[in-house]
């Protein structure tokens, strides 16, 4: 019976994590579950600028996929991945904030605040990084009440 208990906690701890795995693939922005297009996100931190990882150097994390650039970059995700994944599933933190929407980035706009990253689009001579900045905490905290609307998490 202790056995039969176990198996049955393991199987509802798996299809939990599953099912929160395939959540968060839903409402992040990934294209065949690899985050940011494929860009390092701990090298946003450490060398501050944005820079492609190798597929060969990759991590599973909740179900998506990061691409690292060095293997000392994906040792630093996996010992504290919440520090490094982008804010808002990786969607424009500036149409986040501005009207809750979830818009394509560009993994090359970007910028840490608090220690978090967060990502923008620009493409089309638009900028969103430049928006941002004017209104910055007013666009911050409503980007946060909208997310928590899509992602539970």
């Amino acid at each position: 019976m202790k056995k039969l208990l176990v198996f049955v906690s393991l199987f509802i701890s798996v299809v939990s994590f599953s099912q929160n795995d395939s959540k968060r693939v839903a409402q992040y922005n990934v294209e065949n579950k690899v985050a940011i297009q494929g860009y390092d996100p701990v090298a946003y931190f450490n060398q501050a600028k944005a820079i492609k990882g190798k597929k060969e150097i990759s991590a599973l994390y909740q179900g998506v996929i990061y691409k690292f650039s060095s293997n000392e970059n994906k040792d630093a995700f996996l010992k504290n991945p919440s520090k490094y994944e982008p804010q808002y599933g990786g969607w424009c933190a500036y149409a986040m904030g501005s009207s809750g929407g979830k818009v394509e980035i560009n993994p090359e706009t970007f910028k840490i605040i608090d220690g978090k990253l967060y990502l923008f689009y620009n493409e089309y001579f638009n900028n969103t990084l430049k928006s941002w900045n004017k209104d910055e905490a007013n666009l911050k905290s409503k980007a946060d009440t909208n997310w928590k609307k899509f992602y539970k998490g």
